[in-house]
């Protein structure tokens, strides 16, 4: 699996770190391009085999997978630059810009092509992503490989390209959300006396527990939620008054703030 990464901001250094740490694929497999030389650098401190350049069709010509990792309005303007260097016999193309459909990718390169439309989040880095993908042109062959592929950097399944807004809402600004409970909880921690890094990995630890809780077993919240929560208790005392100043209402309504 050769990549070529159009883009070593943030997101694709993280996926290049991700599949590298996985050994999906080897430090030569990888040619990274972008117009930052410092970007360039901390893709080479992943290792130095990694190939750079701050030239896209350099970075495409070795490549059997081109993964553009730019900003949404960049995407255009760099498949046009990126035209004399594809071959659609040679290259699927993977996007993982947020609101770039599949058709604009398509109507920019040509309906030859496999296209893939990938959002994944931060943790991809520690291979704890939620990934989601969305396909055009492609192969259940190729859909497999891609799935089967960024699961090894933590779970990804396939989804219709319509839900894509919906699914950045729960996953990728998730990770936000998250956050934001586990630093307002550390707050309170520390109203009680607890010391603010100690009660920051106390309540990680605890957020990771509840996640495997449902995902090792298959559960349901409410039936996790059941078990720890019993009459006259701390826990319902706490949620009732969470409850009281709308902590459900307030998730559901930011999850649905962009609808």
């Amino acid at each position: 699996m050769k990549i070529a990464l159009i883009g070593a901001g943030n997101m694709g250094g993280a996926i290049i770190k991700g599949l590298y740490q996985s050994r999906e694929c080897k430090a030569e497999d990888f040619f990274v391009a972008d117009a930052s030389e410092s970007s360039l650098k901390n893709i080479s401190k992943i290792n130095k085999n990694i190939f750079t350049t701050t030239n896209n069709n350099e970075a495409v010509k070795n490549a059997d997978y081109v993964l553009l990792a730019v900003k949404p309005w960049l995407v255009e303007t760099i498949l046009d630059g990126l035209k004399p260097s594809l071959d659609p016999k040679k290259h699927i193309i993977i996007s993982i810009a947020a609101g770039v459909n599949l058709q604009t990718i398509a109507d920019k390169v040509g309906k030859e092509f496999a296209l893939f439309r990938l959002l994944p989040n931060t943790a991809i880095s520690l291979r704890e992503s939620m990934t989601f993908v969305s396909s055009l042109n492609t192969s259940k062959e190729q859909e497999s490989f891609i799935v089967e592929t960024f699961n090894k950097l933590g779970m990804a399944i396939s989804i219709p390209e319509s839900q894509m807004g919906a699914f950045t809402s729960v996953s990728s600004c998730g990770i936000a959300y998250a956050l934001r409970y586990l630093r307002a909880a550390t707050e309170g921690a520390v109203e009680l006396g607890i010391r603010p890094d100690v009660a920051q990995e106390v309540i990680a630890q605890t957020m990771i527990g509840a996640a495997q809780l449902i995902l090792q077993n298959k559960s349901n919240a409410e039936v996790e939620i059941d078990k720890v929560t019993t009459p006259g208790g701390w826990t319902i005392k706490g949620l009732n008054v969470m409850e009281e100043y709308g902590f459900s209402n307030s998730v559901i309504k930011g999850i649905k703030a962009n609808k």
